[in-house]
């Protein structure tokens, strides 16, 4: 499978360097087996600071784990390099902000929720613990007397 990105595409007004904060942001995906095409009911979720060992002690990855349906042991990983912010130039258009290693795993789809941070694209101020559950986030920028805010948020996954 390779390895795939998570684009995010939102519009932001008066923010930027919107990020996934810390080793225990969690990606919440929905993922497929690659082997029998079983997408998971519920939300998973992924953090860097995760760790499981591979069968046959091939090394780790952040989620190893065995398919209800056939029984196949997958696993995912998620590539901290490849951790981007979300930019006030980027606003409007798709950016990739991380990338999974994919081995068995594929996401199908993401759920924003809580632990994005932000700063005042003028003023530099820090804005944490955005919750982007809802698609839509606004709050006040003290510093210079403007609403700030992230708006529809959409998102698609490519192969990299």
């Amino acid at each position: 499978m390779g390895r795939i990105g998570l684009q995010l595409r939102a519009t932001l007004e008066n923010i930027t360097r919107l990020r996934a904060e810390g080793e225990d942001f969690r990606w919440y995906l929905k993922l497929k087996c690659g082997n029998c095409g079983e997408v998971s009911e519920k939300w998973q979720y992924l953090r860097l600071m995760d760790s499981a060992p591979l069968k046959g002690g091939r090394g780790s990855a952040t989620m190893v784990q065995k398919c209800k349906l056939c029984s196949r042991e997958n696993s995912i990983d998620i590539i901290s390099q490849t951790i981007k912010p979300y930019n006030a130039e980027d606003s409007e258009k798709f950016k990739t902000i991380v990338e999974f290693e994919c081995r068995g795993l594929e996401p199908v789809d993401f759920q924003p929720q809580a632990g994005f941070a932000a700063e005042g694209a003028e003023s530099g101020t820090p804005f944490n613990d955005i919750n982007l559950l809802e698609k839509d986030w606004n709050d006040y920028d003290e510093k210079t007397k403007e609403s700030v805010g992230i708006y529809e948020v959409t998102h698609k996954f490519v192969k990299c």
